[in-house]
């Protein structure tokens, strides 16, 4: 080392998103120091989001997430801003008569989970950060290089400075710099889709119902929101051929309007287009493995999925308290938070689970996707067979509340 590092951090986390930060206050709660590194300019402006319009990204986030959140103390500060409870679930094929529906009480919970913008909940989790002494926000951090000295990691910033921690943590996005620099390969799939997201304004209340229709072409999600003037706002996940998000993009508000309601069907009645919309590429991707010594990977830069589930941040949230978990459990036998031996239970804990959900995921993709007349009678009959059986509908429905595998004790 030489002496311009800094060397005071028992952990540097770079990317101060939803995952990043979370991970930052799970170990900052338990007294361990954190440089977390974001390349943004400044923190959010708390007073400004979850006001007036909804951003345009959003998250289903499940009750299991719920409670780590709440754990943290950030739940109670984002429930206070805007939150959407979902009570009630109905998918369909818009080919055919297959539907199922699921309600919060066959599953013995009292939500299914809750709609909120992803602004909402980093705020959230920045204020919670604020209030940890051991954690330190760096922002306008830009990375340059990664060295691997006799131990730990070193990174170099744009500017020059250099840090070093025995544990460095990528938790910066599905296009991940430093995963990158470490030399960790990615399985990627293009799924041959393209998300179209923004939100609307329907005739009717969405009765705090999540909905997804399947497309031949693709899923398209109408999520819950509330805004100030009551219940009548969903923003929309419309996954379809790059062509066509291209195209949809590229319409008059009222004519998109006019697309999303015929897409949809008239169960929440005309759609008035409100927010901005956006598009981007849908990639499916799974990191080669997770961690070497002395760095780890936490969400999207590890995986990254189809958002026809929503599951895609509450596998992060996962990531981030097991891994947390794992790293206290060192801390308190005296063992480095790099050492690979610690880091490789993480791996094991987590790789499983997010590629399970990778592989449900594609397969759900492929089948609605498929146009074979057969195939689509398969689809129809499963959905309207599985509506009919209580017992599998509660399991499936335990499975999509983030009731799987072995919990983080944060999450219980």
């Amino acid at each position: 080392m030489t002496q311009t590092e800094t060397n005071d951090a028992d952990v540097i986390i770079v990317g101060g998103g939803l995952v990043g930060a979370t991970l930052a206050a799970l170990l900052g709660e338990a007294g361990m120091t954190v440089d977390m590194l974001d390349a943004r300019p400044s923190a959010l402006d708390a007073e400004a989001v979850g006001r007036g319009e909804a951003a345009a990204r959003v998250s289903a986030i499940t009750p299991v997430s719920e409670r780590l959140l709440t754990h943290l103390g950030a739940w109670q500060w984002a429930a206070e801003r805007r939150v959407t409870p979902y009570r009630g679930m109905q998918v369909w094929d818009g080919e055919g008569s297959g539907e199922i529906r699921f309600h919060a009480d066959e599953a013995g919970v009292s939500v299914l989970g809750h709609i909120v913008e992803n602004e909402v909940l980093l705020a959230a989790l920045e204020h919670r950060l604020a209030e940890l002494p051991s954690v330190r926000c760096h922002y306008g951090a830009r990375l340059s290089a990664l060295q691997t000295p006799a131990r730990g990691r070193r990174l170099v910033l744009a500017d020059g400075r250099r840090r070093w921690a025995p544990l460095v943590v990528a938790a910066d996005g599905a296009r991940s710099q430093l995963r990158e620099l470490a030399g960790i390969a990615m399985s990627s799939r293009d799924t041959g889709q393209a998300a179209l997201v923004t939100t609307v304004r329907t005739d009717r209340p969405h009765g705090g119902v999540a909905r997804q229709v399947f497309l031949p072409t693709g899923p398209l999600a109408f999520l819950p929101l509330t805004l100030d003037d009551g219940p009548h706002y969903c923003s929309i996940v419309w996954s379809t051929t790059p062509a066509e998000a291209e195209r949809l993009a590229a319409l008059p508000a009222a004519e998109l309007g006019e697309a999303l309601h015929q897409a949809f069907g008239d169960s929440l009645g005309t759609v008035a287009v409100v927010g901005e919309v956006h598009r981007f590429p849908l990639v499916q991707r799974h990191a080669e493995h997770y961690v070497e010594p002395g760095l780890a990977l936490v969400g999207d830069a590890a995986h990254s999925l189809h958002p026809l589930a929503g599951q895609g941040v509450n596998l992060g949230f996962m990531d981030a308290a097991v891994l947390a978990e794992e790293l206290v459990e060192a801390r308190r036998r005296g063992i480095a938070p790099g050492d690979v031996r610690i880091l490789a239970r993480y791996a094991r804990r987590r790789r499983g689970d997010n590629a399970a959900m990778l592989a449900l995921m594609d397969g759900f993709r492929r089948l609605f996707g498929a146009g074979n007349p057969a195939l689509r009678l398969v689809r129809n009959l499963g959905l309207s067979g599985v509506d009919r059986l209580t017992p599998l509908k509660r399991l499936m429905m335990r499975q999509a509340v983030g009731e799987r595998g072995r919990l983080p004790r944060t999450c219980r």
